[in-house]
């Protein structure tokens, strides 16, 4: 069993050794989209919920605020940060930008992944996917390296191939899935393998932190301007190769070991699960 707390595994972007503290996932998405029940899977327990509205009446906020909650997979520390959620009709406000930077903050130093959560239910059109580059902008051109499109309510696939679906919705989820290196996982709620469901998508993301040679970071620039001698750079990708092979043979290993039944209800439960029949209905109208 990995015990990411007390295991060096990968080095930093200025080549100095960091330990991996576990892995670190930030959820987008619009309203109505399943980000709660994502996140409630991950970590399999219902702690999202009503966090947000919870928290944005006790504090008198004029807005929903990121949340986060950390979880254990076989000894695998896993943190994950929700960001709000925008209406799919408009812009996303400047506040939601800050918000998913402030996500960024709560995932120190920085994420693994960003689960761009997108809805089986509707389809994801011109005005969907300039919202989602519009949100990622002030991170970036480099966030895309580190981003997974997370495809929501995949029951209502039936038996329909995700591919033949990706196919049928056109160019603009195309493009969406491009940027995003091809990159997307299934969250079926209605399948009884939670746990099948989950290490699927943890060894999708080790093998995005692997091709990454670790985790999305706004500090890469200022780290670069540290200059380094040819010996020290080769020492550095030595470590990095080293330490990819013990987190692929560790990470691996505990994911190998399911956890337990999920006890997590696959009823919507969080703020933005609450319009689901708006969502539907919306749906319908388009």
């Amino acid at each position: 069993m990995l015990s990411c707390s007390k295991t060096n595994i990968f080095p930093y972007f200025t080549g100095q050794p960091q330990p991996l503290s576990g892995i670190r996932i930030v959820l987008l998405g619009q309203k109505c989209s399943g980000k709660g029940m994502a996140g409630d899977m991950i970590l399999f327990k219902r702690l999202f919920g009503t966090a947000f509205n919870t928290a944005q009446s006790k504090r008198n906020l004029p807005h929903a605020t990121c949340m986060k909650h950390e979880g254990d997979f076989n000894g695998v520390k896993v943190l994950v940060v929700e960001t709000p959620g925008w209406f799919s009709d408009s812009s996303p406000p400047d506040w939601i930008k800050e918000e998913v930077l402030q996500g960024v903050s709560m995932c120190s130093p920085g994420p693994h992944v960003f689960l761009l959560v997108v809805p089986i239910f509707r389809s994801f059109t011109e005005k969907d996917l300039k919202a989602m580059v519009e949100v990622l902008k002030p991170l970036s051109e480099r966030v895309w390296r580190h981003c997974m499109v997370l495809f929501t309510w995949g029951d209502w696939l039936s038996d329909f191939p995700v591919e033949n679906y990706i196919v049928r919705e056109g160019k603009v989820l195309q493009e969406l899935l491009e940027k995003c290196g091809n990159r997307y996982h299934v969250r079926n709620p209605n399948r009884s393998d939670n746990a099948a469901q989950v290490t699927e998508l943890f060894q999708k993301i080790i093998d995005l932190v692997k091709q990454n040679k670790g985790f999305f970071t706004t500090k890469l620039k200022q780290n670069r301007k540290r200059p380094w001698t040819y010996k020290q750079q080769q020492f550095i990708e030595e470590e990095w190769n080293k330490r990819e092979e013990e987190l692929i043979g560790k990470v691996m290993k505990a994911l190998s070991n399911e956890p337990e039944k999920s006890t997590v209800s696959s009823a919507a439960h969080s703020m933005d699960e609450f319009l689901i029949p708006y969502c539907k209905f919306d749906m319908i109208r388009n």
